[in-house]
C-alpha cells in the first residue's frame, strides 16, 4: 500500500471541499497549495480583462507559494487537485510542481470545472515534474464521486 498525499489548490473553496473528501475517501494526508498574496474574489473575475488571474495568465507568471512545506518526499503517490483555468491547470499548480522533486512518484490529477475537461493538463504539467508518472484521475464534479475517486486512486 502506498503512502498517499492529496495536494490541492483552490481559489474559491470549491475544489478544496472536493479534495478534502477525496483525502478522506482514500485515507490520505492533505496539503493546501496557497499563493502569496491569496486570491480575492475580484482577482478571480475572469470576465474582467484586468483581473489578477488574467494578468498572470497573459504574462505566464505564477504567484509565489506561501510555503514549501508540502510533505511530498514522504509520499509515494500524490493526488493533485485543482480547478481548470484557461482549459488547463492554473500556473500556481505548475509552480508547485516545479518546487519539489516528484521523481519516481505517481501523480494522479483531479480537477473541478464548470464545463472544461482535463485534456491539456498533462501537457502543461509534465515538464514541471521530470521523472514523475503523471496520470489523469477524473473531474471532481458531482456528489456521487467519492467511490469513483477511491477506485481511481487505488488503481494509481
Amino acid at each position: 500500500m502506498s503512502n498517499k498525499l492529496v495536494c490541492c489548490f483552490s481559489a474559491s473553496g470549491v475544489t478544496e471541499k472536493k479534495a478534502r473528501a477525496l483525502a478522506k475517501a482514500v485515507g490520505a494526508g492533505y496539503y493546501s497549495i496557497n499563493p502569496v498574496p491569496p486570491y480575492t474574489p475580484e482577482d478571480l473575475k475572469w470576465t474582467n480583462p484586468l483581473a489578477r488571474c488574467n494578468r498572470e495568465w497573459l504574462k505566464k507568471s505564477a504567484p509565489p507559494l506561501s510555503d514549501l512545506d508540502a510533505p511530498v518526499k514522504d509520499a509515494d503517490e500524490i493526488l493533485l487537485c485543482f480547478p481548470i483555468w484557461y482549459y488547463t491547470a492554473p500556473l500556481i499548480v505548475k509552480r508547485f510542481m516545479e518546487s519539489y522533486d516528484f521523481s519516481g512518484k505517481t501523480v494522479l490529477l483531479f480537477a473541478t470545472s464548470g464545463g472544461s475537461d482535463m485534456k491539456r493538463v498533462i501537457k502543461t504539467l509534465a515538464p514541471a515534474a521530470p521523472g514523475a508518472s503523471l496520470k489523469l484521475g477524473c473531474m471532481l464534479n458531482g456528489e456521487d464521486a467519492p467511490d469513483r475517486w477511491r477506485a481511481l486512486a487505488e488503481q494509481g
